[in-house]
């Protein structure tokens, strides 16, 4: 028969029952939540907040703050240190930018001024005592009118409309000659104690003689004499 012999040998961990270490309560929590621990990568040291990685590396290390006044400031100081003919030539470009708004103003200007005195076509109107059937009561009328370029004087002696009589004057083909204002004067030029016409425009004058109750063009040796009446009275 079979005896049991005892050992004094102790019975090995592996043949040990599992005994839980702690009750469910005490795994849960007081609250019944088991904590959740944070994952070490989310760590971050306050050395680091301020790290920002370079997209395809790694930081070197924390990046020094620079304040934005002072990168302004750089540019800035970029500019005012550029090359000497850099500026120049800037500054050329600027005035011949200002010259030229200035010339398209001028020219504004004084396109808008004539139209406001001469209208469109431009139109000048006087009276004057000519001796043509008129007094000083009744002067006869003049209109200078450029029509599309062209330069004309209708002269109404007395008044009267139904002697009106037109000079045509010379034809003008340069850009915007049909916007030139036409005046006219009446001076003796030719010592024949009567007025003769004298048109305007521009810096150009054409003078017509008094003679026989119209007016006719002067010809080359009284055009002589005119100059030469014009400079000695200044005008």
């Amino acid at each position: 028969m079979p005896v049991l012999e005892s050992t004094d040998r102790a019975m090995p961990r592996s043949a040990l029952r599992h005994r839980p270490l702690g009750s469910d309560v005490d795994q849960r929590g007081m609250a019944g939540i088991t904590p959740i621990a944070q994952r070490a990568s989310r760590l971050h040291s306050p050395e680091t907040e301020d790290e920002e990685a370079t997209p395809g590396g790694t930081s070197t290390g924390p990046r020094p703050k620079t304040p934005r006044i002072k990168r302004i400031g750089v540019r800035h100081r970029g500019i005012l240190h550029a090359h000497p003919l850099l500026l120049l030539g800037l500054g050329m470009i600027a005035m011949l930018v200002l010259w030229t708004l200035l010339t398209l103003a001028v020219a504004w200007w004084n396109t808008t001024w004539d139209d406001i005195h001469y209208g469109r076509p431009r139109t000048f109107q006087t009276d004057a005592v000519v001796g043509h059937n008129d007094l000083p009561s009744n002067p006869s009328h003049f209109i200078a009118i450029n029509l599309n370029g062209r330069i004309e004087v209708i002269e109404f002696p007395g008044g009267d409309a139904s002697k009106a009589r037109i000079y045509i004057g010379p034809q003008l083909y340069g850009s915007g000659d049909n916007l030139i204002p036409v005046t006219l004067s009446f001076v003796d030029v030719s010592g024949k104690h009567l007025p003769d016409l004298i048109i305007h425009f521009q810096d150009s004058r054409i003078v017509y003689i008094n003679e026989n109750g119209g007016f006719r063009p002067a010809n080359t040796d009284e055009l002589h004499a005119v100059e030469r009446y014009l400079q000695q009275h200044g005008q």
